[in-house]
């Protein structure tokens, strides 16, 4: 469990870097205080890391584990490719920090949720639960993520304006292709054979 807990912190870790949800983080931590928006970011990462660990024991558990280590490779090598591409706010998700309608932490909470559905640290987390045992990266996914997402909140203030967005995406896409990369020279053999 130690090392699904390490493996997942890490790769959502990575996977977060750059992520839309980390502008959205930014965004919200200039309206809110840093507490209320990393507690909705909490809330909503620990609910939407659940299902995906769900989604992916059950397909773990249909699929070979040497066909399962195949695809998450690609589905890593995939992630690269689109960290590469980046993520972009839409004015209505730029925005939608600033209706204080409600507390701040339930805006943060539903926005990070629905922010999060069918994004690449979902599918990470999925990929991720077919081959690491589910409580290890249900936590290690929800801690990577909101680390991640605490670090944009605090250097993202300080430094966000001087950080160039573009090393951030291709240092994470590295680190996507090098996991992927591993994933399949491992899994590969056991599928051929």
């Amino acid at each position: 469990m130690l090392s699904s807990f390490a493996i997942s912190t890490a790769a959502i870790f990575v996977a977060e870097l750059g992520d839309k949800s980390q502008l959205l983080a930014m965004t919200f931590a200039a309206r809110y205080r840093a507490w209320q928006v990393l507690l909705g970011i909490t809330v909503a990462t620990t609910a939407v890391h659940a299902a995906s660990v769900g989604l992916g024991v059950g397909l773990g558990s249909l699929l070979s584990t040497e066909l399962m280590g195949l695809l998450a490779g690609a589905a890593f090598l995939g992630f690269a490719a689109w960290t590469v591409r980046g993520d972009r706010l839409t004015d209505a998700e730029r925005n939608a920090g600033s209706n204080r309608v409600g507390s701040a932490v339930l805006i943060v909470t539903i926005a990070f949720f629905l922010a999060e559905l069918g994004d690449k640290t979902m599918l990470a987390t999925v990929t991720l639960a077919t081959q690491q045992h589910w409580l290890g990266t249900w936590i290690g996914s929800t801690v990577g993520m909101v680390v991640a997402d605490a670090l944009a909140i605090g250097v993202g203030l300080l430094l966000g304006k001087y950080l160039p967005d573009r090393l951030i995406r291709y240092g994470a896409a590295a680190l996507f292709v090098l996991f992927g990369l591993w994933l399949v020279v491992d899994s590969l053999p056991a599928v051929l054979a």
